[in-house]
């Protein structure tokens, strides 16, 4: 018992700071030196306090020793070199609960956030189109067609626990908060570090419509999905989850469909098994599910998968053309956009599936579908 123990604890090594990298909001990456190699960690303020060049510290080292997605970061557990921080005083929602590094803060639903009022008007979200996606990777392209061309609207980003729990890890909404393309976010369940805490996605799709008064919302979880190749062992099932959710608040959920004809993986070819499976099993509420305009052979495999799991028929299935997503994010200034290690070019149609998604979203907003571009429905 004591070696299957011992094979379960995480991963450590102390280090020392050997400069700072970049800093964003609440977050510094570093370079330290482990074992005499140089390594690249990550120090999130707000848990460990500020870390600066000398200091020792102490890293879990866990997904670099498993390989696993994270950037190639370790992560700062514990700074010797300085005080630990105090407890903030306000706040009685509790975050990484039961951990060693739980610590309190103020979510939007309580009496000191001074929203209640707000809150307790709340008679449904009136028709507001919310885009649920599956990967952190769809947001970019999503909100960048909204920005492009409706620039005033009032977009919220609202991150789930599925993935990554730090908002602050996401170079992608620094940027996009930073160049006023997203309103505001929200972090629920045990995500945060957001503008807004919320104890769980239906309060935090109120506090979207009540106090932020948004728009529209753009849901996904944060960086570093999980997937175990099995049926339903993947985060993103909660992608049929999160249209219920929508749907029952009297939302329009706009599917953001995991598509792909670069990935090598056969399940992800087309629309992946993911989103499929999500959709099938996991979702009853009626979305709209927007398409590029693809070639016909390919709308064709695409018309047979949705067929094949009987969501013609379960959803409001509609083909619009695609966007250059790639031009539109240039003129916004905003970094190319990646998945899965690939960029635009070599795998357009994920790209172009967040943005019709994004476009449908807004003419949802606007009361504009039935107008120009034109919207057909899939042919088999």
């Amino acid at each position: 018992m004591e070696e299957v123990a011992a094979k379960r604890l995480i991963a450590r090594k102390t280090a020392l700071v050997a400069s700072q990298l970049a800093r964003r909001r609440g977050t510094r990456e570093l370079l330290v030196n482990v074992d005499g190699k140089p390594a690249r960690a990550i120090n999130y303020d707000f848990l460990t306090g500020p870390a600066f060049p000398g200091d020792r510290v102490l890293l879990n080292t866990l997904a670099n020793a498993l390989k696993l997605g994270t950037g190639g970061y370790h992560f700062v557990c514990y700074n010797y070199s300085r005080p630990p921080l105090s407890p903030p005083k306000k706040g009685h929602l509790m975050k990484l609960r039961y951990t060693p590094w739980q610590f309190n803060i103020l979510s939007g639903e309580e009496e000191g956030a001074g929203n209640r009022a707000k809150i307790e008007k709340f008679r449904g979200l009136q028709g507001m189109p919310v885009l649920v996606g599956e990967l952190h990777s769809m947001l970019a392209p999503a909100a960048a067609v909204i920005h492009y061309y409706y620039p005033g609207s009032r977009l919220v980003y609202l991150m789930t626990d599925g993935a990554a729990l730090p908002l602050a890890f996401s170079r992608t909404v620094e940027e996009l908060c930073q160049k006023d393309i997203i309103t505001a976010t929200v972090t629920c369940g045990h995500a945060f570090g957001g503008d807004y805490e919320a104890v769980n996605l239906y309060s935090a799709l109120v506090l979207c419509q009540t106090v932020i008064r948004a728009d529209l919302v753009i849901i996904t979880m944060g960086p570093g999905n999980v997937g175990t190749g099995t049926r339903f062992g993947f985060s993103g099932m909660e992608l049929g989850e999160n249209i219920n959710r929508v749907g029952v608040l009297g939302g329009r959920p706009v599917i953001i469909p995991r598509m792909s004809f670069a990935d090598l993986r056969p399940r992800h070819r087309g629309i992946s098994h993911h989103t499929l499976t999500a959709l099938a099993f996991g979702s009853y509420c009626r979305a709209w599910l927007p398409l590029p305009r693809l070639s016909p052979s390919r709308l064709a495999l695409i018309g047979r998968q949705l067929a094949g799991f009987r969501l013609l028929e379960r959803h409001r299935v509609k083909v619009g053309s695609c966007l250059r997503v790639d031009r539109i994010m240039r003129r916004l200034n905003l970094s190319p956009p990646e998945t899965m290690g690939r960029g635009y070019r070599e795998d357009p149609c994920f790209f172009e599936a967040a943005g019709v998604a994004g476009r449908l979203g807004l003419q949802l907003h606007l009361g504009t579908t039935g107008k120009s571009p034109r919207w057909e429905e899939i042919k088999l």
